[in-house]
């Protein structure tokens, strides 16, 4: 098996794109969850730069600008200038995170800070069926705009990647606290799915940041606690869970867009093809 630091790969890894070094392999689920163990314990960055040593240049960090992928930015800028961030642009995202963008933009030169949007023809179909505030239809609705707008472009630039990093924490959502640090990402083409910071908690997430004077989301300051899309984020009360403030509206319905956790229905299912067509199965 490879160990930690290693950039050998395994024997039973099924072959991916070709990096910077020639053909790289990437990972089987033997030897993801071997490693996943081994990095168990270990800093965010011990498994950034292994990750960057193993999989560049067909890697790259997803953000949706929380602290800890902030923290993240820093941690991977810092290991490799070059290195590749992108996030989803839905086109409903508030000021605030525009401006962080500028400052991290600022604070970071030669960030490769890639902003991925939605298919202007779904949208079109989407809010010509539905109307723009479909989300507040039914929880289907609710998915569907958050397909269309940030399931299905990932979908697609996650295809052009090896592997990829994510700001996963298990304390966020009880959907997330089994994730592991490695992990085969089946939903998209079995790349590798990086989670650096699993261990790690809301504090100490906060911690790195006032440590290194990183620049927040400005929403943080008017107590919102996990930011979304303007339409579907909100501040959240004294005693409330941190992701309360996400689809606030809904009952019994899970805090996740789809992204990170698979939850399609027929229905939706059904939908998805009405206004996505072939992809729909992407």
């Amino acid at each position: 098996m490879s160990g930690v630091g290693s950039t050998e790969p395994s024997g039973g890894a099924g072959l991916a794109g070709a990096g910077a070094g020639g053909t790289v392999e990437i990972l089987d689920e033997l030897e993801a969850g071997e490693l996943s163990i081994e990095f168990e314990g270990a800093e965010p960055q011990e498994l950034l730069g292994w990750a960057l040593e193993r999989f560049a240049p067909r890697l790259a960090l997803s953000t949706a600008f929380q602290a800890g992928d902030v923290v993240l930015i820093d941690m991977v800028h810092e290991l490799d200038g070059q290195a590749r961030v992108f996030s989803v642009d839905t086109g409903r995202l508030p000021a605030e995170t525009h401006e962080l963008i500028e400052e991290l933009r600022r604070r970071y030169p030669g960030l490769q800070l890639d902003l991925l949007a939605p298919d202007a023809g779904q949208l079109q179909r989407m809010v010509g069926t539905h109307g723009p505030n479909l989300f507040h239809q039914s929880v289907e609705r609710r998915l569907l705009c958050c397909n269309v707008r940030k399931v299905q472009p990932l979908t697609k630039h996650l295809a052009s990647l090896d592997a990829w990093f994510t700001g996963l924490r298990r304390d966020q959502w009880a959907s997330r606290s089994d994730i592991r640090k490695i992990e085969i990402d089946h939903d998209h083409g079995a790349i590798v799915k990086l989670n650096p910071l699993a261990e790690w908690t809301e504090e100490e997430c906060w911690d790195y940041v006032r440590e290194h004077d990183l620049p927040t989301h400005g929403l943080y300051a008017k107590g919102y606690t996990s930011i979304g899309c303007a339409p579907c984020t909100r501040a959240i009360a004294p005693g409330e869970d941190t992701r309360a403030g996400r689809w606030w509206w809904e009952t019994g319905a899970p805090k996740e867009c789809g992204i990170h956790c698979a939850v399609e229905t027929g229905g939706l299912e059904h939908e998805l093809h009405a206004i996505l067509g072939e992809d729909a199965d992407a």
